[in-house]
């Protein structure tokens, strides 16, 4: 289904993509591609096998670039391409690995956005860009309500702290550089928690029942009892996609930090998430266990979203059981036949989109 408010917004546009060859950066990429956009890409390296950014061969329609977010070269990069559009998802975006490595991920996380802001000092086209930090940048108090974008950023682990430093630093920026800029709008945004097809990352829950089911392994689930607001990769890209489409067709409409997070019944349980799980895969092996606790992991995080509903009208599409059956969907459909990994995709963005559409969500129009 082509959208028509998103498609004639990047419809031959020039569209950079950092960290394109991750979870989300290979959805985002796809999606522009069916929008018309001419995409390029930057990252270090592809983070996973398999991978969905491989399996689907986008490589080939887009400029695909190898690249270390904090390289020299990438200022020429970005110069050289005069994008319309730049969303960054370049990151190190898992917590156990930042305390294997810390220093990696607050290199890459704080100093990697720091490199893509001092490349555009001199930039002198007009330019929308989209800085994707997480939901763990709050300082985390383990209440039931949602943060809103105005409450207290911090961080008890590696992972979350660099990114409470993200959102500080982008302010610091954006106040001292550009607020007064009449080609560069800057806004960040705040997601998290993000499942769908093609996620094999390690140490997520989804992935992690997905390869155990798929090589007949045991899983150990180490806090079953811990609550996550579980949200499809569509839903906090069609926020991306929807916040750079009205910053860049409204002069007047300036950046500033959104939230793009599910609706409250989209709340449920690990141990309830892969029950659910259960039920759709095919009879095979796959044994789950409760394994050691991690104590690492914050047990509840909700995000406010009432500012994107009011300012952009956008609110999340699917529910819960949706956001399951189209993940485990994709999965099954890819062990089928993964030749047809690209074919599936899209296949589920155009449902999302007409999803939307029907249910009179903004940015579908």
């Amino acid at each position: 289904m082509k959208n028509k408010l998103l498609y004639k917004t990047y419809y031959n546009k020039k569209v950079l993509v950092t960290g394109h060859t991750g979870f989300k950066g290979t959805w985002l990429t796809i999606w522009l591609k069916l929008l018309g956009a001419e995409v390029m890409g930057i990252s270090l390296d592809i983070p996973s096998k398999p991978s969905h950014f491989e399996k689907s061969n986008i490589s080939k329609s887009i400029k695909d670039i190898r690249m270390d977010i904090n390289s020299k070269n990438l200022k020429k990069t970005i110069l050289d391409f005069k994008p319309d559009f730049i969303f960054h998802l370049a990151a190190q975006a898992l917590v156990n690995l930042s305390f294997e490595d810390p220093y990696s991920t607050w290199q890459t996380n704080v100093m990697g956005t720091a490199t893509v802001l001092e490349s555009l000092k001199s930039y002198n086209k007009k330019c929308t860009v989209i800085l994707v930090t997480s939901d763990k940048c709050y300082d985390n108090k383990e209440w039931p309500w949602g943060y809103r974008e105005t409450d207290q950023l911090g961080g008890s682990d590696p992972y979350s702290g660099s990114k409470a430093a993200v959102e500080i630093l982008i302010n610091s920026y954006v106040k001292s550089f550009y607020s007064n800029s009449k080609n560069l709008k800057i806004a960040s945004v705040r997601a998290g928690n993000v499942v769908g097809g093609g996620d094999w990352s390690k140490d997520r829950i989804i992935p992690d029942v997905i390869k155990g089911w798929s090589q007949s392994k045991t899983i150990f689930l180490r806090n079953p009892s811990s609550t996550r607001p579980w949200q499809h990769v569509l839903e906090p890209l069609s926020g991306y996609l929807s916040l750079a489409e009205k910053m860049y067709n409204n002069k007047n409409f300036i950046g500033e930090a959104y939230n793009f997070g599910p609706s409250d019944n989209q709340i449920n349980t690990v141990a309830n998430v892969v029950g659910l799980i259960k039920k759709y895969l095919p009879k095979k092996s796959l044994s789950i266990r409760n394994g050691t606790k991690n104590n690492k992991e914050h047990h509840l995080l909700k995000l406010n979203c009432d500012k994107a509903l009011s300012k952009l009208k956008w609110r999340s599409t699917l529910d819960f059981n949706e956001t399951i059956d189209l993940t485990i969907n994709w999965y099954l459909s890819y062990y089928k036949n993964p030749k047809k990994t690209y074919d599936i995709t899209t296949s589920q963005i155009n449902l999302y989109t007409k999803l939307a559409f029907d249910r009179k969500i903004h940015w579908a129009k």
